[in-house]
């Protein structure tokens, strides 16, 4: 199921009556919503145990494995996906067993959920190891409901791959003698912009 609604979506194709494009549209929006998750760089949800399952915005179970704190502040360990919504297990463990004595307890550790970070409190007794899949941390992350400008994104570059079906692969179409140059079927610069502040710990766009 998608973050956006259908009907939402609906609302940028004026053109679209009635109910009998409902499952194609639909299929176009869970696949844009895939490609954006990709785009700003949220991991496949691996946890789900379905291995063709793509990225995906919405809120998911995530197991996500880090090889070290952040370069400048060692206390904080920050995850490629965000918004972080809590965290079920976090091992830091150097020799990749993720056994009960490497597990870190939450009372060491604050989430940062709107940056996706987990930081060490200042009490905490714990480091953060560095090496090879040192850190595994299970959590849930992702979009419970879409904020309004990442909604408009999905639905301006779905609405953008919709209208460009009839003329995929073409760079130009004629109309009576007239030829007219077709914008690419690149995501749009507005999304681009828009995606650029939703980008994950390390994503380069």
């Amino acid at each position: 199921m998608s973050l956006v609604s259908l009907s939402t979506f609906k609302e940028y194709l004026p053109e679209v009556q009635g109910t009998g494009s409902d499952t194609e549209l639909q299929n176009l929006l869970e696949r844009v919503e895939s490609a954006v998750a990709s785009y700003i760089g949220f991991p496949k949800p691996i946890a789900s145990g379905d291995a063709t399952a793509g990225p995906s915005l919405a809120d998911r179970s995530y197991t996500l494995y880090i090889d070290e704190p952040d370069f400048d502040f060692p206390f904080i360990l920050s995850l490629p996906i965000r918004p972080l919504i809590s965290v079920s297990s976090w091992h830091s463990d150097i020799d990749r067993v993720y056994g009960s004595d490497s597990l870190v307890d939450s009372s060491e550790y604050e989430l940062d959920t709107t940056l996706g970070r987990i930081v060490l409190k200042e009490s905490a007794t714990t480091t953060i190891e560095r090496g090879y899949r040192a850190n595994k941390v299970v959590c849930t992350a992702g979009f419970v409901t879409a904020p309004s400008d990442l909604e408009h994104a999905v639905c301006a570059y779905a609405a953008h791959l919709n209208r460009a079906k009839q003329t995929q692969g073409k760079q130009s179409t004629t109309q009576r003698d007239v030829t007219v140059n077709l914008s690419p079927r690149t995501m749009p610069p507005e999304v681009k912009e828009i995606l650029f502040n939703y980008r994950t710990f390390r994503r380069i766009l």
